[in-house]
C-alpha cells in the first residue's frame, strides 16, 4: 500500500471523513442529550476497600481497570497507600447488578501501593500491572485467570526506591517491548519529611527482551501525570508531563521529543512551547475539536486547561479554550462556591451516548488546604454540539463530596452505559452504576453505542498508539489509543463510542505504524473485535466465549 505522509494526510482524513459520513444524516442535532441518572452500589456489589495514608499519600489513590480472566469484563486493581492494594474480580453478569469479589494475592496485595496502570509488555494477550509505589515499583506478569508473577527481574527492571506517581508507556519502532516512563514527586526521608527538591524522572528502552539502565528526565519538576501522545500526527509519540508547582520554583509543564534510537529532549520556547505553570495532577486528551489532533485537557487547583493546538501541527504551541468551552471546573458547583477546586482525574467519555463526548473530572482538597474547598464534588461535564461543555452531575444524582483522586469510567456491566469507579481518600471506594435514563435501580437505555477491541498481532497486541475513527451524524469522533494519564492509574478494553440516535456507524483504524486499515459498517449496541489479522471484524456477545 502507497502511504501519505502523516502530516499531509491527516487534512485528507479530515476532509475526507467528513464528506463520507455527511450522508449517514443530514438532521445534526442541535442539543446535547439529558444527564444520566447514577445510583451508588459498591456496598452492594461488594467492593469495599480505602485507600489511606499521610503525606506519602495525599496525592495518589489510582485504580487499573483491566480484563485479568479472560471473560471481557473489567477487572479493578485499587491503590491502598499504607492499607493492601486490592483486585476485585468482576462477577457481573450482562446488563445486572453490579457484583465484585475480592481477590486475595500476596503479589498483589502489596502496601504502598500509589497506583497502578495495566499493559501488556510481552504481547503474550495477557495483561500484565505496572505497580507505582512509595519504594520501589513492580512490575506483575499476567500469567492467566488472575494470576500473576514477579517481572522486574525477568525484564531487568530495577524499581528504584522514588516515590513515583506517574507513568506511560509507548511503543517505539522497531522494538518488540514497550518505552516505559516513570514520573516522580517529592524526596523524603524516613520519616516522611521532605529533604530538597524532586526525584528525576525516568525513561525505560528496551534492549531486545530485556530492559537498558535507566535514562534520567532531568529536568524533573515534582511530576503527578505524564502521557505518550501523537499531539502532532507524525507518528511518534512524545512524552507529556505534568507536574506540581507547589514543589519547584523554576519549573513548568514539559513536553519531551521523542525520536527512536536518540536521546529525549525538551521542546522549549524556540520550538513554539510555551510556558506554562499549573499544579499540574491529571492528563487526558481527545479530538474535541475535530480537527485531527487531540486536545489535552490538563487538571490542576484552581482553573483547569483545556489545550489546543494554536497554528496546526507544526509547532506544539498551545493554546488554552477551557474558559469558551465552559471546561475550566475551577469552583465547585454548588452556588454560594467561592474557594478554589482541586482536580485530580480526567476521563474523556460519552457518558450519555448522545455521540457528544462528556468529561468526568475528579475533586477533593489535599488534605486540609484553607485556601481551597473542603466540599468539591466531582465533575460531570456533558458535551454539547458546539463542542461547549455543560455541569451535569447534580442532575445525574452524581454528587460525592470526598475527596476523590483516581478514577474508572468504564462499562462495568457490559450493557453499553459507563459506569463510574472513583478512589476517595481515606473513604471507601465509591461505584456509581450508570442507569441511562432510569432511575432507583431500574435500568433505562440511553442512546446507541458501540464498544471496540482493537488488536493486532506480535508486539503492542493492543494497538497502542493506534487511532479510531468513528463516523456518525455527519461527524467523525476520533480516539487515540494510550497508556497514561489520568491520575494515578488507567484502562485497558472496550473502548466506548456513543452513536445518540444512529443504529449504525463507520469504523476504521489507523495502525500504530501509520497504515490505515479498511471502513467497516457497525451496527449498534454491539461488541466487535477488531483484529488487524483478520479481513472482517467479529462481533462478540456478552457472556460468550
Amino acid at each position: 500500500m502507497t502511504q501519505v505522509p502523516r502530516l499531509v494526510a491527516i487534512a485528507i482524513l479530515v476532509l475526507g471523513a467528513t464528506a463520507a459520513f455527511a450522508v449517514l444524516r443530514s438532521d445534526v442535532a442541535t442539543s446535547g442529550s439529558d444527564p444520566p441518572r447514577f445510583v451508588e452500589v459498591a456496598a452492594i456489589a461488594g467492593l469495599d476497600h480505602v485507600y489511606d495514608g499521610e503525606f506519602p499519600f495525599f496525592v495518589g489513590g489510582g485504580v487499573a481497570v483491566f480484563d485479568c480472566d479472560a471473560d471481557r469484563f473489567p477487572d479493578l486493581y485499587i491503590a491502598g497507600g499504607v492499607n493492601d492494594a486490592a483486585l476485585f474480580v468482576n462477577r457481573s453478569v450482562p446488563g445486572g447488578p453490579l457484583r465484585f469479589a475480592a481477590h486475595p494475592d500476596p503479589l498483589t496485595d502489596m502496601t504502598g501501593v500509589v497506583g497502578a496502570y495495566p499493559l501488556d509488555i510481552d504481547g503474550d494477550a495477557l495483561i500484565d500491572l505496572v505497580v507505582l509505589r512509595h519504594g520501589e515499583n513492580v512490575i506483575l506478569r499476567g500469567t492467566g485467570d488472575c494470576a500473576f508473577e514477579p517481572a522486574n527481574a525477568r525484564w531487568q527492571i530495577d524499581g528504584g526506591e522514588a516515590w513515583s506517581t506517574a507513568f506511560s508507556a509507548a511503543w517505539e519502532a522497531p522494538s518488540a517491548l514497550p518505552t516505559l516512563a516513570f514520573g516522580n514527586y517529592v524526596r523524603l526521608d524516613e520519616a516522611g519529611n521532605q529533604v530538597g527538591g524532586c526525584w528525576d524522572n525516568i525513561l525505560l528502552r528496551p534492549e531486545e527482551t530485556t530492559y537498558a539502565d535507566p535514562t534520567a528526565l532531568a529536568p524533573s519538576h515534582c511530576t503527578l501525570s505524564m502521557l505518550f501522545s501523537d499531539w502532532n500526527r507524525s507518528g511518534v509519540a512524545d512524552l507529556r508531563v505534568s507536574n506540581d508547582r507547589q514543589y519547584y520554583r523554576e519549573g513548568q509543564e514539559q513536553l519531551w521529543r521523542m525520536t527512536p534510537g536518540g536521546a529525549p529532549a525538551l521542546y522549549t520556547t524556540e520550538h513554539g512551547w510555551a510556558d506554562l505553570q499549573i499544579f499540574g495532577m491529571g492528563i487526558a486528551s481527545y479530538d474535541v475539536t475535530g480537527d485531527g489532533y487531540p486536545e489535552v485537557y490538563l487538571t490542576s487547583m484552581g482553573d483547569n486547561k483545556l489545550q489546543t493546538l494554536q497554528d496546526g501541527a507544526r509547532q506544539p504551541l498551545f493554546t488554552d479554550i477551557a474558559l469558551e468551552r465552559g471546561a475550566t471546573a475551577h469552583r465547585p458547583f454548588f452556588e454560594d462556591a467561592v474557594a478554589p477546586s482541586t482536580g485530580w482525574h480526567a476521563e474523556f467519555e460519552d457518558l450519555n451516548n448522545d455521540s457528544f463526548i462528556d468529561l468526568f473530572v475528579t475533586k477533593g482538597n489535599v488534605e486540609a488546604m484553607a485556601e481551597a474547598a473542603m466540599e468539591d464534588p466531582n465533575n460531570l461535564l456533558l458535551g454539547q454540539p458546539d463542542g461547549s461543555f455543560s455541569e451535569g452531575a447534580a442532575e445525574a444524582g452524581l454528587v460525592n463530596t470526598a475527596r476523590t483522586r483516581g478514577a474508572g469510567v468504564v462499562d462495568l456491566n457490559l450493557d453499553g452505559l459507563l459506569d463510574i469507579v472513583e478512589v476517595n481518600r481515606r473513604t471507601p471506594v465509591t461505584i456509581w452504576q450508570n442507569l441511562g435514563g432510569g432511575a432507583a435501580t431500574d435500568t433505562v437505555p440511553m442512546g446507541n453505542w458501540i464498544q471496540l477491541s482493537v488488536t493486532q498481532p506480535g508486539a503492542n497486541r493492543d494497538a497502542v498508539g493506534a487511532w479510531i475513527e468513528v463516523g456518525v451524524g455527519g461527524r467523525t469522533q476520533r480516539r487515540e489509543v494510550t497508556v497514561g494519564g489520568g491520575h494515578a492509574g488507567g484502562q485497558l478494553g472496550w473502548i466506548h463510542f456513543g452513536l445518540g440516535d444512529e443504529t449504525a456507524a463507520e469504523v476504521r483504524v489507523e495502525w500504530p505504524d501509520g497504515e490505515l486499515g479498511q471502513w467497516h459498517h457497525i451496527e449498534s449496541s454491539s461488541f466487535v473485535i477488531i483484529d488487524r489479522a483478520d479481513s472482517a471484524p467479529i462481533e462478540w456477545i456478552p457472556g460468550g466465549p
